[in-house]
């Protein structure tokens, strides 16, 4: 593999670094990215590797995160709380004692609230992903996508002006909260939607704040993006020649460094900005997409 194809692999990178996290659509960029500069490998494998530099995405989350995600530890148990173990049947007691003793009890009702978000995507996505793909993955759909949201995020932030938000943790969030939300993200399996867009969005429209609406898209990311390159790897295999094993390791590790970064940006900025700037950006490039390619079209007829 040459140098070029390194640079390549490096900018694709970047860009899914930058725009998994920020609102913006990262199918839409990679649309973008891909008319102009083409990988030198097979259509199959870029469709899996498209996938799979997402976890490079989804280590940098981890990584920032593991202090709010971890869910063990090891401490000494009270006295009290001990005798009254003790009198437990065999069973229950190990249960209880190890619950007790190793498990983080609030991170664990985290990680079920980020579960429970998830259920819509599992029974209602995960069915018709291939169809999705198929039929909807174009630059018309895309472009559309992000106008619409574009707009929907200027209005939402013009009406929750007027509101307060009910959850400012994520210890706040109640369960039902958290499957509204992860019906939201339903909506990202449309091609230019965003799913970190889409989560935010229906955060915001259940009453949580901004910082608790994207802290929370970014750990529901961590399950969906495991499991979409998870289902890559099955449809694919592990059959990768040297090169491609080259693009996998360059472009993970390339999103994980961006992704800190982009995540730490985003962080800062909702804590003094609100969402309109990006849904300003999203109209502005679903139009220059959709010129673009309707240019292009006709030039082609012509």
């Amino acid at each position: 593999m040459n140098i070029i194809e390194v640079i390549k692999v490096i900018i694709l990178g970047i860009v899914e670094g930058i725009t998994e996290w920020l609102p913006i659509s990262s199918t839409g960029h990679m649309i973008l990215v891909d008319e102009f500069m083409h990988l030198n490998v097979s259509e199959e494998f870029k469709e899996f590797f498209l996938v799979v530099i997402q976890l490079g995405a989804i280590l940098a989350v981890v990584v920032l995160y593991w202090n709010k995600l971890w869910p063990f530890y090891i401490r000494k148990i009270p006295k009290k709380t001990q005798r009254a173990l003790d009198q437990q049947p065999a069973v229950s007691r190990w249960i209880l004692t190890f619950v007790e003793k190793f498990c983080d009890k609030d991170k664990w009702i985290l990680w079920f609230k980020i579960l429970v978000a998830c259920l819509p995507t599992i029974v209602i996505a995960l069915p018709f992903n291939d169809f999705i793909e198929e039929k909807f993955n174009n630059y018309v759909v895309v472009a559309i996508a992000l106008i619409f949201y574009g707009v929907l995020f200027i209005f939402i932030e013009d009406y929750n002006k007027k509101r307060r938000p009910t959850c400012t943790s994520l210890e706040d969030m109640s369960f039902k909260m958290a499957f509204l939300i992860g019906i939201f993200q339903v909506l990202s399996v449309i091609p230019g939607t965003s799913r970190s867009g889409s989560t935010i969005i229906g955060g915001i429209l259940v009453g949580t704040s901004r910082t608790v609406a994207a802290e929370f898209t970014f750990f529901l990311a961590i399950p969906v993006m495991f499991g979409a390159s998870l289902l890559k790897l099955i449809k694919f295999g592990l059959a990768f020649s040297a090169s491609e094993v080259v693009i996998l390791i360059v472009g993970v590790v390339v999103a994980f460094v961006v992704s800190i970064l982009a995540i730490k940006f985003l962080v800062g900025y909702i804590k003094k900005h609100d969402f309109k700037a990006f849904g300003w950006y999203r109209i502005v490039l679903g139009i220059l997409v959709l010129g673009y390619f309707i240019g292009k079209t006709l030039l082609f007829k012509a």
